[in-house]
Order: C-alpha cells, then sequence, then structure tokens
C-alpha cells in the first residue's frame, strides 16, 4: 500500500524525546505523546497508531497499534502505570498491540508490573473483543500463572463500551469525551476523543475524513491532533484501491480549512505528511534494523514512525 499517512500536529511547542514526539499543552502536567503514527505497512522504522496521553495523575492510552509497548518503554512508561486505554475503531493496525500491553503489562519486571485490572473503553464491540483475547490468551495466563505467580488481578480485563457520543471516562480531574466520526460508510463504529483538564483540552481525531461532529467538538480545543492522508499523485492515479483509500481519510487541504476555523489555541505551526513511497528499502541485517530504530528521533517530519 502506497500511502504515507501522517498526523497532522498543531503545536506552538515541540519537544522530541528519544522515541516519540511529545507536546505540552501549556504545562507539564498535560503531555500529549504521539507514539506511532504508522499504517498497516510493514515497515521497522514507523510504529502504529498510538497517543499516550498524561494529565494530572492519569496516563490515558489511545489505540494500540503495532509497537505501542517498545515506544512506551523507550520514553520510560511502564504499561502497568495506564490507567486506561481507548479504542477509536477496529481496524487492525490500531488494535493489533493490545495483547501485548495487556500481557507483557502483566509481567513482574520494570516494564509492566501491573496490579490492577487492564482497563480498556470503546465503541461498542470492546467488550466481545476483550473476552475473545481471553480466551485466545488462556492458555499463556495459566502457564505464567503457575510459573510465575504474577497477581491474576494484573491480568483482569475491565472493558466498557459505548454506543454514542458523551463523557466516557472522569477521574482526577481528567473527562474523556467520544464522539462519532467519518471514516467511511463501511467503517463502523469510528469514533474520535477529547480529553479535557484544568481548562485546557486536546482532540484526538483517530481515523477520518472531514467530520462535522468531530469539528463541533473541537471547538475551543487548545491542541488538536489530526490524522492527514497524501499521496504521490501519478500512484494514485494508476492505483484504484489508492484512490479508494484516501476517500476514507482527510485531506491536507481539508484539514487546513478546518483548523482555520476551528482555531485552536495552540496556533498550527507544523502540518506533517509525506508523499508516498512505491518501494521501501529493506534493512540488510537485525542488527541494522535496530541500530536505524534506536537513532530515529521519534516523529519527527525527518524519520517517520
Amino acid at each position: 500500500m502506497g500511502i504515507t499517512r501522517r498526523l497532522a500536529m498543531l503545536f506552538a511547542c515541540l519537544a522530541a524525546s528519544s522515541a516519540a514526539y511529545t507536546c505540552a499543552v501549556w504545562a507539564q502536567d498535560f503531555k500529549v505523546t504521539l507514539l506511532g503514527t504508522g499504517t498497516p505497512f510493514p515497515v521497522p522504522d514507523r510504529f502504529g497508531a498510538a497517543t499516550l496521553v498524561e494529565a494530572g495523575k492519569e496516563r490515558l492510552l489511545f489505540d494500540v497499534g503495532r509497537g505501542a509497548t517498545i515506544r512506551l518503554n523507550q520514553i520510560g512508561v511502564p504499561m502497568g502505570t495506564l490507567n486506561a486505554v481507548f479504542l477509536t475503531h477496529f481496524h487492525s493496525d490500531h488494535t493489533s498491540g493490545i495483547p501485548d500491553l495487556w500481557l507483557t503489562g502483566w509481567i513482574g519486571r520494570y516494564y509492566g508490573n501491573r496490579q490492577s485490572p487492564f482497563r480498556v473503553i470503546g465503541p461498542k464491540g470492546t467488550v466481545s473483543l476483550m473476552q475473545n483475547l481471553e480466551r485466545a490468551y488462556a492458555d499463556d495466563i495459566r502457564i505464567r500463572y503457575a510459573d510465575e505467580k504474577n497477581p491474576m488481578e494484573g491480568v483482569a480485563i475491565a472493558a466498557s463500551e459505548y454506543a454514542s457520543d458523551g463523557v466516557v471516562y472522569d477521574k482526577n480531574g481528567v473527562t474523556v469525551t467520544a464522539f462519532e466520526v467519518d471514516h467511511g460508510a463501511l467503517i463502523k463504529p469510528a469514533y474520535g476523543y477529547r480529553i479535557d483538564y484544568e481548562g485546557r483540552s486536546v482532540i484526538l481525531s483517530g481515523d477520518t475524513r472531514y467530520s462535522e461532529n468531530l469539528e463541533k467538538h473541537a471547538q475551543g480545543a487548545t491542541l488538536v491532533v489530526h490524522e492527514v492522508a497524501i499521496a504521490n499523485q501519478e500512484y494514485y492515479d494508476k492505483t484504484p484501491i489508492v484512490k479508494y483509500i484516501m476517500a476514507h481519510h482527510i485531506t491536507p487541504q481539508e484539514a487546513g480549512s478546518l483548523f482555520a476555523r476551528v482555531k485552536p489555541k495552540l496556533a498550527p505551526t507544523r502540518i506533517s505528511s509525506f508523499w508516498a513511497r512505491q518501494t521501501i528499502r529493506h534493512p540488510r541485517s537485525p542488527t541494522s534494523s535496530a541500530r536505524r530504530v534506536r537513532h530515529i528521533p521519534g516523529l519527527s517530519p525527518s524519520a517517520p514512525t
């Protein structure tokens, strides 16, 4: 698939961490870290969709794409310290990292050590997804408990779901509101989120084309993080599947118009979007691949993740 998607980041202050892009929304008690903005394309230097929001005492993860656990470990956030996980929709590139986060976070090491149930919040279908994962990994859980004596409370799942717009999380002054977006006629449910904390707010679009409902919920937001799709014009013209996929996402022009109307309190400084690559240069060896991943500065425009 020749499409390269990037999240459009509206920041006035940008700070690169060793593994991901972090934006402090006015103060260090409210941080947004893009752990990954990748597509289903399986490349080693760009991980799947996952966004960490740290607000006050709350650590919230939105979507769990491929490699989310690696990014969390790179920035020094133990998986067991996450308070809740939120899903935008059920495409595999947004959910394939859930078993890794759930089970690796249960292991009694510095990177995991979860002591309480794994909380997952998402649209209708989330409870079924997690119940099926419990069945799929029942033997792993049985074996690890017998062998390692990890606490069963840490592998228990607390899943909840919603079917319409509204507040889905409210704790320690942090409010999370889900709102429906438009990822395509057949791609339902699909939602974005608004996170409010002490008079500041962040919008996470999830995957969507232009959404009037998103624009409504983004009014007065401090920071808007929105996906954008762009493709090489020649490749777009010659490849029907590319046209089809692009129709499920917002264009840079549409995003720019949206930002101009919404006027987030943090003025836009950069929309990160890249031309599609029709060929991918694969690493020569596992060693060179690991070295390449270690040195990428997260989600900076010069090094897509």
